[in-house]
């Protein structure tokens, strides 16, 4: 018996708009937690050990934002792996950090970086290295990552400005930055480096327009450099000068250091908050001005004695009129830093050493 045919007129057949697959779209951005227009007082702390002890650092101090080094700031990194976080330690270290609720994260780029040399050798390395920097910076899920221009080493200004922006580019090549930022950082004028004068870090951010960029302002490096920050008259034009030269807008994080140098020094040395040249009083204009709120106040400050971590957090939460949050400034963290050679004590010898000294003389 044939097989009956079935067919269906193709009068019959309809289009029917909602059975068309239409998939979801994509879930906007999320806005990270710690831009909620909240005042951000963060601090530099050390990564040795374990990389997501930082944070509990940064947390017990009372501060809710952080800056790190992502390797050692003055030995060049190793083979390409040595300069990479395992995949567990970046994901453990990023979802802390969401609980903790700290942001930003700000990571300090190596101190040996000159991509401005002259040099080939250098520079090449120096781009290399800061390859490693912005693929460490994107593991932990930073928003900053924080560079020194460099220094001219004898060539011309405009020559190291145009290599500075070169080498950025190169270093960026093949990576997707999504919500990081580089930021320049304005430097105190020592010898020939590049980025004390306002105007050097427009010419930069003019050449790598592509790029994510930004400015981080040091408030040590500017009375260095020439910007007197501890009057109010002088800061006021301080503020007017940046602006007409890359914006404010383009300052995302400021690094809160007093000076130990003097006014116009071009030396770069910092002081525990109140107690060099700038001055407590300054500080508090800095920290209160109207044109630098939902900036990011990261200390820099040294660690003389126990307890100057904690000390120089809580002075910026006291100039902000805050209490220090919750949690925070239970205790130090950090160690002081080790006395060099020639500072330390000579050992006064005991009076039974001299005693004991005496009696083999004796013998002898």
């Amino acid at each position: 018996m044939a097989e009956e045919q079935h067919t269906t007129a193709p009068s019959q057949l309809q289009y029917d708009d909602a059975d068309e697959y239409r998939p979801e779209p994509p879930p906007p951005p999320e806005i990270p937690a710690w831009k909620d227009g909240s005042v951000r007082v963060g601090i530099h702390t050390s990564i040795a050990g374990d990389i997501s002890g930082a944070l509990e650092i940064a947390h017990g101090l009372g501060a809710n934002a952080l800056q790190i080094f992502s390797s050692s700031p003055r030995m060049w990194p190793g083979d390409r792996d040595s300069s990479r976080f395992a995949a567990a330690d970046a994901a453990r270290f990023r979802e802390r950090r969401r609980q903790l609720g700290l942001g930003p994260l700000v990571i300090h780029d190596n101190y040996l970086i000159n991509l401005a040399s002259p040099d080939r050798v250098l520079r090449t390395r120096s781009v290399q290295a800061f390859h490693g920097e912005i693929v460490r910076a994107l593991a932990l899920g930073a928003d900053y990552l924080v560079a020194h221009p460099g220094s001219c080493c004898g060539s011309h200004p405009s020559d190291a400005i145009a290599a500075i922006a070169d080498g950025l580019r190169q270093a960026v090549r093949g990576l997707k930055l999504g919500d990081l930022r580089i930021l320049l950082e304005n430097t105190a004028g020592q010898g020939n480096s590049v980025g004390s004068q306002f105007g050097e870090l427009k010419a930069i951010l003019d050449l790598c327009r592509d790029l994510p960029m930004g400015v981080c302002i040091d408030t040590a490096h500017l009375f260095a450099a020439g910007h007197d920050i501890s009057s109010e008259a002088e800061f006021e034009r301080t503020l007017e000068r940046i602006e007409a030269a890359i914006g404010l807008a383009n300052v995302h994080v400021i690094h809160v250091n007093d000076s130990k140098a003097v006014f116009g020094s071009r030396v770069d040395r910092h002081e525990h908050i109140g107690k060099g040249k700038i001055g407590l009083e300054a500080f508090g204009r800095i920290l209160n001005h109207r044109h630098l709120t939902a900036r990011a106040f990261i200390l820099e400050t040294p660690i003389d004695k126990p307890g100057d971590d904690r000390r120089n957090v809580a002075a910026l939460w006291k100039l902000l009129g805050q209490p220090v949050p919750a949690g925070g400034g239970r205790k130090s963290w950090h160690k002081p830093r080790p006395q060099s050679s020639a500072k330390k004590k000579t050992r006064t010898p005991s009076v039974r050493t001299k005693a004991s000294s005496a009696r083999r003389r004796k013998i002898k």
